[in-house]
């Protein structure tokens, strides 16, 4: 096991964290200027393994955390990580993780990334070997300079440290702290035992006076209780005398309270009946309220619908007189047009007739003109040619600049082509769709009833809906006022049913019945009061049979009961019992078969499959006439007997009885509940259903509304669309005409297009033509012949054509004039009408409008009519029902008088019989006052009831007096004598022995000191022994010319030391307290030569700084300094504790500073040996593994010769790191440092 890895951040100058790179498992050093931070980095190691580091104060703490520019830091960390492989902690993992950490507030550690106690973290370590006797595998900086400081008493001291005596030590003070709490304690059984001793001597005395006392006493305790149960008898007779008196008083009572009990039923009953009727009165009150409304709302819908049908009856004479004059103006516009329309149909075809006969004679024309130029342009043309060649030229240059020409006029031809095309097309749907809105706008007047009847419809519907609502909301209100009664009563007797139990049990019940709602617990089935019906005869014997029974519930195994109970006390929602069916083993009951015995259990009804819940609470129990039957049957049956009357006699022969409240019976309190809760739960299903009939009912009426809306809008669309429909229909007629005047304009343009490419393209057949031709200068003969005969014919065509276009511009006229009149003026004024006549049907009301408002008039007045029928039934109702309330409210009265006279009647009763009770009550407290006397006498003399039986009682109560004082003389006497002499002598044999376990436990304890002290001298010497050796054979390594050892000097040395350093291999003089310290003898020169104690070097030559030098030749011819050997036994010294009491790593802090190169290379020497070789255990044996890692800081080179890994400490920025660095590095800085 060795260190692998250090990881420091925050810690004294170590700023950021420095994770350093692992180290070697065998020697590493570390090199660096100082103030650099190598100190730092060795104390960062002690704070974390060491106990240097412990109790710190706030001061203390900020001292570790670094200080410098930036942010302040506020905790520090120092993590070590060890290589495990060997499994030297006992943790199974190949590494360790040790983490401390440290703040102004916490201080920590952490073991695996895991929390961990400082305890925890030390036992780990020691387990590992990291002994706290001994710290020296952490070397620091003055460590050894202390060492060499040391007097031979601190030697000794540190010696015993390494033995590990404080082990010792502490066990031997804890001895000797519980000898000294031994003795005390012996000391105070010693002084209760003597205490003991006097307090015995003195009870032997008492115990004679209070044999005496006792003689008198049980005299007159004899005679106390004649006296006591003489007049006991006394009582037990007047007792019986007031029982009979009650028996013959209860009877009487008993018939008055039937009759009362009656009569009282009978008043609940006309009071429930009144209740109901004053109920019926209320609700009649809130339906006549509702019809009211109705009725005000009716009349003021009849009155507005009456002022409609008057208005529209007045305006429908106008109306009628306006629509002749409207009809017979648009018959004279409709002639009108049909008259322009049947000329402009026959002047259309000549127009067309002409328009293409005015086509084909100027195409004609242009063709013959075309020829005859181009003949005059091939007449003087030749002229200008001297050849053929020149000719050709010519024209074929011509003929190229004619082909773009007749390209563009084909391309013009073709989109003139698609031009009209298009317009045809778009003509044709603009006619369609002009069709479409002349039919929508005849059709409207059709549309407009249609959907005006479909309005009708709609508000019928709506009406009929709305007045269904209407019942189904009186129906709701009546139905909210019966379950708020019902809920009242339920309130009532549920809380009637809670004063006959506890409250827990109420509590419990209520809980039960939620749970087994909220958890659907079907084998949850009610109490044993809800589960049966019992007679009214017989239901004052069950309930007291049954008792709290009753409310105990019946479920269908323990798992359902469990389930509920468990739930019952994580909720605290009260207690209950549970009867579970599958557990309840019921005993066959030894029922006597007489006729005034009857079983309880034949006399409740209830389900079959309850049937061991019934048998387990009501099996054992019979009914009887009386009481003393009952417990005649009780007695030889083994059955409990019960009366109609409640009282009741048990198996066990006990009897209980009594006057029983008959106002509150818990059968019926759970029979009221179960009726108002299942009247709650049908109320509530109503109004449920209700209530979503309710909301059905909402939904249709909100879509009959929405239809409603739906179609009045439609109509006012319609209505609204009258006129954007005839703009469109004008503007689409306008569209039309615009389109066909662009159609005409294209079809000329077509033709004069085809015209000019004709023209074009005989052009260039004729220059292609004369180019196959001769050369010549003039025309021939026939193209001569050609020229005159076209100059005629051109004649003739513009002469024809001329003709021909007058005639078609007086047609083109007369056309456009009828098309005109006719879209702007005729057809304009015919819509026109249309849309006044549209207008004045839709405002001023037409006829089917006064039909619906009489037909919503007649509605109203038979909607009227059934409210006023309803409003008369309710009066005649409220009439009757308030005649049975004052019936009812005079025959309450009269019972309610019979009923204060019984009550007066059983007043008097009942005080006559509370004076009897209370008589009866202070007989039986003076009875069990003697009784209480009588059994404070205690356990009585034999022959102490018939000592005195026979004598008067004058003359025991005279005799009781003598006895008694007599017994005043004895009043000082110790009733407690024998008692107290007992526990005395029990206390001092306890004492007694309690003394001898001291006086052995002592003897141990000083037997155990005995032992320590001769363990702890074996320690010590064993350890000496080991160090010497050690010291000796390092010294040797070291200085191979020179020897040391280690001297024991005692206090019979202190006059003769020298004597007493050869004693080293001598036994022990005397024991370890003679020893006085330790020295060390030593010689650099020779083996054989006296040895120098390490007192007799130069005392000024301890000192580090400056110490005075003087040169000693050593054996290789140098020069060794002075102060070099205490240093260099110093080194022995720890080298020796090392190998004594070896641990897996040791960390050392310049401790070559003060050696010269031949002992510096001798300790590098050294710990390259230690480090390669297996180690040692504490009794020189090798143990397992290989050598201790070593981690060195220097500022000489000897070391870094024999390293095998090397870091340098550098510090910037305020903050050290650690790096690793190749030894030629290291070795370059040490030289530059000496320099």
């Amino acid at each position: 096991m060795y260190i692998k890895q250090i990881i420091i951040q925050g810690f004294k100058s170590y700023k950021d964290q420095t994770v350093i790179e692992p180290f070697s498992p065998r020697h590493n050093v570390i090199v660096g200027r100082n103030g650099s931070g190598k100190s730092n980095f060795f104390a960062a190691i002690r704070f974390v393994l060491s106990d240097a580091y412990t109790q710190m104060g706030r001061e203390e703490r900020g001292a570790l955390l670094h200080e410098g520019a930036g942010a302040a830091v506020m905790s520090a960390f120092v993590e070590i990580i060890f290589d495990n492989s060997d499994d030297r902690f006992p943790t199974g993992k190949p590494e360790l993780i040790l983490r401390r950490t440290i703040g102004m507030k916490k201080d920590e550690y952490s073991l695996d990334r895991k929390n961990a106690t400082k305890s925890d973290v030390m036992n780990l370590l020691e387990s590992a070997g990291f002994s706290r006797s001994n710290p020296y595998y952490i070397v620091p900086q003055g460590r050894v300079t202390a060492l060499t400081n040391m007097k031979d008493n601190e030697r000794l001291i540190l010696l015993k440290e390494v033995a590990g005596t404080q082990v010792y030590e502490a066990r031997r003070t804890e001895s000797l702290k519980i000898m000294t709490e031994t003795n005390n304690k012996r000391e105070k059984i010693d002084e209760l035992l003597n205490y003991i001793k006097e307090r015995l001597t003195e009870l032997e005395e008492e115990k004679e006076e209070l044999k005496d006392y006792q003689e008198k006493d049980k005299e007159r305790r004899c005679l106390q209780y004649t006296i006591d149960y003489r007049e006991q008898l006394a009582i037990q007779e007047e007792l019986d005398n007031l029982e009979e008196q009650r028996q013959t008083g209860a009877e009487d009572t008993g018939d008055g309270e039937e009759r009362f009990k009656q009569g009282d039923k009978e008043l609940g009953e006309i009071q429930a009946e009144i209740n109901e009727l004053k109920q019926q009165i209320e609700f009649l009150k809130v339906d006549k309220k509702q019809l009211e409304i109705e009725r005000k709302d009716h009349a003021k819908s009849k009155a507005k619908i009456e002022l409609d049908v008057k208005n529209l009856t007045d305006g429908q004479s106008a109306a009628q007189q306006a629509r002749s004059r409207y009809q017979s103006e648009v018959q004279s516009l409709e002639s009108s047009i049909q008259e322009h329309e049947s000329e402009l149909a026959e002047v259309t075809p000549q127009y067309n007739s002409k328009v293409e006969e005015e086509t084909a004679v100027k195409a004609e024309l242009d063709s013959a003109e075309g020829i005859r130029q181009r003949l005059y342009a091939k007449q003087g043309r030749n002229s200008r040619f001297r050849n053929k060649r020149e000719r050709d030229d010519w024209l074929r240059a011509e003929i190229n600049d004619g082909y773009p020409q007749l390209a563009k006029v084909k391309a013009v031809r073709v989109q003139t082509a698609e031009d009209i095309a298009e317009l045809e097309q778009d003509i044709a749907e603009t006619e369609t769709a002009i069709a479409d809105l002349r039919g929508q706008l005849e059709g409207r007047g059709a549309n407009n009833d249609s959907i005006q009847s479909q309005i009708q419809e709609a508000k019928a519907e709506r009406d009929r809906l709305i007045d269904e609502r209407k019942q189904l909301w009186r129906e709701d209100a009546k139905l909210d006022s019966i379950l708020s009664n019902a809920l009242k009563e339920l309130r009532q007797a549920e809380q009637e049913l809670s004063h006959t139990m506890d409250q827990n049990t109420s509590r419990g019940l209520a809980a039960v019945r939620r749970i087994k709602r909220q958890h659907n617990l079907d084998g949850v089935y009610g109490t044993l009061a809800e589960l049966c019906n019992v007679n009214d005869r017989f239901r004052r014997a069950v309930e007291v049979t049954a008792g709290q029974s009753l409310f105990h519930y019946v479920v269908d195994n323990d798992e359902t009961a469990s389930k509920v109970i468990e739930i019952l006390q994580k909720e605290r929602a009260g207690r209950i019992t549970f009867i579970p069916l599958n557990r309840v083993r019921p005993k066959q009951a030894n029922v006597p078969k007489a006729n005034d015995a009857i079983p309880m259990i034949e006399r409740i009804e209830y389900d079959p499959m309850y049937e061991k819940a019934f048998q387990q609470v009501f099996g054992q129990t019979i009914i009887c006439p009386n009481l003393q039957i009952a417990g005649q049957y009780a007695r030889s049956h083994g059955v409990n007997g019960v009366t109609m009357d409640g009282d009741r006699s048990d198996k066990k022969g006990a009897f209980t009885g009594g006057s029983i409240d008959t106002k509150h019976s818990r059968l019926e309190a759970v029979r009221s509940v179960s009726k108002w809760r299942d009247d709650c739960d049908n109320y509530k299903a109503r109004s449920a259903e209700i209530k979503r009939t309710l909301e059905k009912k909402d939904q249709e009426i909100t879509r009959a509304v929405g239809n409603l809306q739906k179609l009045e809008q439609k109509r006012v669309q319609q209505e609204n669309s009258y006129g954007p429909l005839l703009q469109e229909l004008r503007s689409k007629g306008n569209d039309l005409q615009n389109k066909k005047d662009t159609l005409d304009a294209k079809h000329r343009a077509s033709a004069k297009i085809d015209a000019n490419m004709k023209t074009l393209t005989d052009q260039q057949n004729a220059h292609e033509a004369e180019i196959a031709s001769e050369f010549k200068k003039a025309l021939t003969r026939d193209e001569e012949t050609q020229l005159e005969n076209l100059n005629s014919t051109v004649q003739d065509l513009r002469q024809q054509y001329s003709d021909i276009s007058s005639t078609r511009s007086e047609l083109e006229s007369r056309k456009r004039i009828l098309e005109i009149e006719l879209r702007e003026n005729l057809r304009p004024r015919l819509d026109q009408l249309q849309a006044q006549e549209f207008d004045d049907r839709t405002t001023s009301g037409s006829r089917g409008t006064l039909q619906e408002s009489q037909h919503e008039l007649k509605s109203i007045n038979k909607r009227l009519s059934t409210v006023e029928s309803k409003l008369q039934e309710l009066e005649n109702s409220l009439e009757q029902t308030a005649s049975s309330i004052q019936e009812l409210e005079k025959r309450h009265a009269g019972i309610k008088v019979g009923l204060t006279e019984i009550a007066t009647a059983m007043e008097k009763s009942q005080k006559k019989t509370e004076k009897s009770i209370r008589k009866r009550r202070i007989l039986a407290q003076q009875k069990e006052e003697v009784t209480h006397r009588i059994r404070d006498l205690g356990i009585l003399p034999s022959g102490a009831f018939e000592k005195y039986k026979s004598t008067k009682s004058d003359a025991v109560v005279k005799k009781l007096h003598k006895v008694n004082e007599a017994l005043k003389k004895y009043g000082h006497v110790n009733k407690k004598a024998f008692e107290q002499y007992n526990n005395f002598t029990t206390q001092r044999d306890t004492l007694t022995k309690r003394r001898g376990e001291l006086e052995s436990s002592q003897e141990s304890i000083e037997e155990l000191i005995g032992v320590l002290d001769q363990r702890k001298d074996e320690a010590i010497e064993r350890t000496f022994k080991q160090v010497s050796r050690e010291f000796a054979k390092v010294f040797e390594k070291l200085v191979p010319a020179g020897r040391g050892r280690l001297v024991i000097q005692r206090k019979i040395d202190a006059r003769d030391e020298e004597d007493g350093a050869e004693s080293e291999d001598e036994g022990r003089k005397e024991s370890v307290e003679n020893y006085t310290g330790v020295g060390i003898s030593v010689s650099f020169n020779s083996k054989h030569d006296d040895q120098q104690r390490i007192q007799q070097l130069s005392g000024g030559q301890k000192s580090v700084l400056n110490p005075p030098c003087f040169p000693l030749i050593n054996p290789s011819g140098g020069f060794l300094t002075e102060r070099q050997k205490p240093g260099l036994c110093a080194l022995a010294l720890v080298f020796a504790i090392q190998q004594c009491d070896p641990a897996p790593f040791y960390l050392f802090d310049e401790i070559d500073a003060n050696l010269d190169a031949q002992y510096r290379t001798a300790v590098a020497n050294h710990l390259r040996d230690i480090s390669s070789s297996s180690s040692q255990n504490v009794n020189g044996e090798e143990g397992d593994g290989g050598g201790a890692q070593f981690i060195c800081t220097t500022f000489r080179p000897e070391m870094l010769h024999v390293a095998q890994k090397c870091y340098g400490v550098r510090y910037q920025k305020k903050s050290s790191n650690v790096v690793v660095v190749s030894r030629e590095e290291a070795l370059e800085f040490v030289e530059g440092e000496k320099q």
